[in-house]
């Protein structure tokens, strides 16, 4: 077979060839292919997901902003704890099964209770310093979100595994492109700029790919993993179980203690609490989980970090009703498997390090975004230049990128003027809006979808900000969030007064 160099691909000083010397004609060209055919086929969920996952990783601050005023803490005693837990038995009715604590930490400064019963009145409440429930804490908006970045406001099993294969997707895309750029780690720092739209725009796309590489690979890999978890798990019960997918939870969930319905008073969390810190003393609590609380057979389950550096550093202790020690977890003596699966969660979302990798989580994941609109336009812009444009796909897809942000500014907006808004509420807003904007693609040219979308979101944001920050001027994480969402608008509304774009190169 015969062999050949790419183009720009040359060896190294003194004549040396490059691997890309041995491969096969075509090798580039066919990877190329394949690079743009599997983006193509994914784009919109890629698109969405990427989008929606740089705002999930501020899940925490949006519930804040969300409910500003909300009492804050940084530590619970057991005994505000048993406070408020008490506080939720009291409101909740029989058929109550479960209740969740969460603990004030360093993602969350709020102490959280929330009754698992029938009753869709239930819901979460937020505890003040002295253990008193005084407030729902209601995240609409933040729900709707969240849902929509998991699993696309599908049938959950579904939508978890579309969603896995699209960071199968994602994931394959970054290697097929590195594969179709030759020259793309030697020209890292190559940039075209003032010239061609098109090379302009490609190149920003390779560097923007190249720069951030381990990042956007570790995203769509746990991304997938996260996805296609019961997939995975069928596959090695069939595998190893003769199909028997219990076994495989077992070996990473603690084992289901014997059911016991007889009635019983509530509970009692303070011995188990004690016996949790023994244990972990240089730990802190973070949840509490409580199942059957009523019953005889009731369980607590208690999670903590252990106080390590490790990103998987989570402790897990299973009491029985008597404070007996059923299971304990310690992350100092997970093997590397378990500690890599213990990872993939806060490793996606950048739950560790605080505040300055969210930060850096959420730019790394606009570039990542930046990247599934931007490889579309170039597409599209590459077929224009060959004579064969597709101004339909041009205007369907700017609809499709500039109408996302604008549709969830939409939702945000009309969930939190209106009092009582839910996630439904929510969700229904953002696909009426996003149709809405697909349709305008049947009326409007690229570049004034561009202009439209990037004018409204901005005028959007701008209101959703200034009404926000009147209701709660005096909550810190409140104002910041809205102050970042009118710098947001601004940039938007700044972007207006630039150099129009052309339509075959996408207004990105």
């Amino acid at each position: 077979m015969k062999r050949v160099l790419p183009a720009g691909a040359a060896g190294a000083k003194g004549g040396g060839r490059s691997l890309w010397h041995y491969l096969p004609q075509g090798f580039v060209r066919a990877v190329l292919k394949g690079h743009s055919s599997l983006g193509l086929a994914f784009a919109a969920a890629i698109y969405v997901i990427c989008l929606t996952g740089s705002i999930v990783v501020f899940v925490h601050e949006l519930q804040s902003w969300e409910n500003p005023g909300q009492p804050r803490m940084t530590s619970a005693s057991s005994e505000v704890i048993e406070r408020a837990y008490d506080g939720v038995l009291g409101r909740a009715g029989k058929d109550l099964e479960h209740v969740y604590i969460g603990l004030p930490d360093d993602e969350d400064s709020f102490l959280t209770v929330t009754p698992d019963t029938d009753d869709p009145r239930d819901a979460t409440w937020v505890a003040d310093a002295s253990g008193r429930l005084v407030a729902k804490r209601e995240a609409p908006w933040t729900t709707f979100v969240t849902q929509l970045h998991f699993y696309l406001h599908l049938p959950r099993t579904w939508g978890l595994f579309i969603v896995g294969l699209t960071g199968v997707a994602l994931l394959s895309s970054l290697i097929s492109g590195l594969l179709a750029h030759p020259r793309i780690f030697r020209d890292a720092f190559h940039l075209r700029l003032g010239g061609n739209r098109r090379l302009q725009e490609a190149d920003l796309h390779n560097r923007i790919g190249v720069w951030a590489l381990p990042f956007h690979v570790l995203i769509s890999l746990t991304g997938a993993l996260l996805g296609l978890q019961t997939l995975i798990v069928g596959v090695i019960g069939l595998a190893v179980f003769q199909g028997d997918t219990s076994k495989v939870y077992a070996l990473f969930l603690p084992p289901e203690p014997k059911e016991d319905a007889r009635p019983a008073p509530p509970v009692t969390l303070a011995p188990m609490i004690a016996e949790a810190l023994r244990r972990s003393p240089d730990g802190r609590i973070d949840r509490i989980f409580i199942e059957h609380p009523r019953e005889m057979g009731a369980t607590v389950e208690i999670g903590m970090a252990d106080g390590s550096n490790r990103i998987a550093r989570s402790d897990s202790f299973l009491f029985d009703r008597t404070g007996k020690l059923l299971h304990a977890d310690r992350a100092a003596d997970n093997n590397l498997g378990e500690a890599i699966l213990g990872s993939i969660g806060r490793l996606h979302f950048g739950f560790f390090g605080g505040g300055l990798v969210k930060i850096a989580y959420g730019l790394l994941g606009l570039g990542l975004t930046y990247l599934a609109a931007g490889g579309v336009f170039i597409w599209l812009a590459r077929r224009r230049d060959k004579g064969r444009p597709a101004p339909g796909w041009e205007r369907v897809w700017t609809a499709m990128v500039w109408g996302q942000p604008l549709a969830l500014a939409i939702s945000a907006f009309v969930t939190i003027i209106l009092p009582g808004g839910s996630a439904h509420l929510a969700f229904a807003i953002w696909a009426g809006a996003t149709l809405a904007c697909l349709g305008f693609a049947a009326l409007l040219q690229a570049a004034s979808l561009s202009r439209a979308g990037r004018l409204a979101t901005g005028l959007i944001l701008l209101a959703l900000a200034s009404y926000h920050s009147l209701s709660e001027p005096s909550d810190p994480v409140a104002w910041t969030t809205d102050a970042v969402l009118a710098a947001i608008a601004a940039i938007l509304l700044i972007s207006l007064h630039g150099r129009r774009t052309s339509p075959s190169t996408g207004p990105v």
